[in-house]
């Protein structure tokens, strides 16, 4: 988590590629459509994060492991004060919102990874869209 929610430290899959083993899978299909894996996940919320360079997790509202299972359920914050995001140059905005992220662990690495997240909800905050285009 450390890793993959920092501005300065998530520069893709190379940041994260040895906490995975060689066949981890990641679903979250509404939020980070195409990624099938934590590195692509990894890839596409480099690019998030260079957006919100100020983000950080506020708390850990929920963190439990048990049997190779792992659930973290985090409020997070920042504003869209770095790189423009698909197009949308820097706005200011602050967001802020709630995700869960589920992973199982085999021989000390992930490999699987679910994330739960209202994307829309933060994109809207921080004026990512338009109107409703993406509900």
């Amino acid at each position: 988590m450390r890793i993959a929610y920092s501005p300065k430290d998530n520069k893709g899959r190379s940041s994260v590629a040895h906490l995975c083993t060689d066949d981890s899978v990641f679903d979250a299909p509404t939020t980070f459509p195409g990624c099938e894996t934590p590195l692509d996940y990894a890839d596409s919320h480099s690019k998030v994060m260079s957006a919100i360079a100020d983000l950080h997790i506020t708390s850990f509202d929920i963190a439990f492991a048990k049997e190779g299972h792992v659930l973290l359920r985090y409020s997070a914050e920042g504003s869209h004060c770095g790189n423009p995001h698909n197009g949308i140059a820097p706005t200011g905005n602050k967001a802020k919102w709630h995700a869960a992220a589920i992973f199982e662990v085999r021989d000390g690495k992930i490999y699987s990874f679910t994330k739960e997240w209202d994307k829309l909800h933060m994109w809207k905050q921080l004026g990512w869209m338009r109107g409703d285009e993406y509900a």
